[in-house]
């Protein structure tokens, strides 16, 4: 009897841990296909010696307190509107819906977008588009903030793994990309210690 009972108590630290397992390798593969795609020179925004002494992105440790589930509320009838961009140009966009997540016990909200010029292609049509900025922001990450690549979600949940979350193209090469800046409702009085860290030697 005391050896089922054993299993039985097992059982849910077993399924935790499987479900820890899975994230941290969703994670791995995720900075893995990230540095493949800047060490690869048909798909880098790296140019000259940038591209030549990259070896890899520094990121955060994964950590599951930054993979939590949002609700979404999504915005009815909402109107088409011009984001600017980091070179003074701007893209259109359309407000997607709300996100609303707790962190440490404090709830926070952000915005997701979809783009105007994306969703007209089959490839990108469910892609939902989320920038951010928080206190890392001019320390440890970009100052211009982070994004965030999701998709439009089944039912009224989506999961924001901000261990997946990178630097925009124009922190790594301001001449050859023009990147939408982060709108003020999306900026976090947090710090959110995930994803793609940043060192400040791209634009010397």
């Amino acid at each position: 009897m005391k050896k089922y009972i054993f299993i039985f108590l097992l059982l849910p630290l077993m399924i935790f841990s499987q479900k820890i397992s899975k994230e941290k390798s969703e994670g791995k593969k995720f900075q893995k296909e990230l540095n493949e795609e800047y060490l690869n020179p048909k798909e880098t925004p790296l140019r000259g010696d940038n591209f030549t002494n990259f070896k890899a992105h520094p990121f955060f440790p994964i950590n599951s307190k930054y993979r939590v589930t949002a609700k979404v509320v999504k915005t009815e009838n909402a109107e088409p509107f011009e984001l600017p961009t980091s070179s003074g140009k701007t893209k259109s966009y359309k407000e997607y819906g709300k996100a609303t997540f707790e962190l440490d016990g404090n709830s926070y909200t952000l915005t997701l977008y979809q783009s105007l010029a994306l969703i007209k292609q089959k490839k990108y049509k469910d892609y939902l588009f989320l920038p951010f900025r928080d206190a890392t922001n001019e320390k440890e990450t970009y100052g211009g903030g982070k994004y965030m690549d999701l998709t439009i979600p089944k039912g009224n949940t989506i999961v924001l793994d901000f261990n997946k979350s990178y630097q925009p193209y124009c922190a790594y090469n301001a001449y050859d990309y023009n990147c939408p800046i982060v709108p003020e409702e999306n900026k976090l009085p947090v710090e959110i210690r995930a994803g793609v860290m940043y060192e400040d030697i791209y634009h010397h």
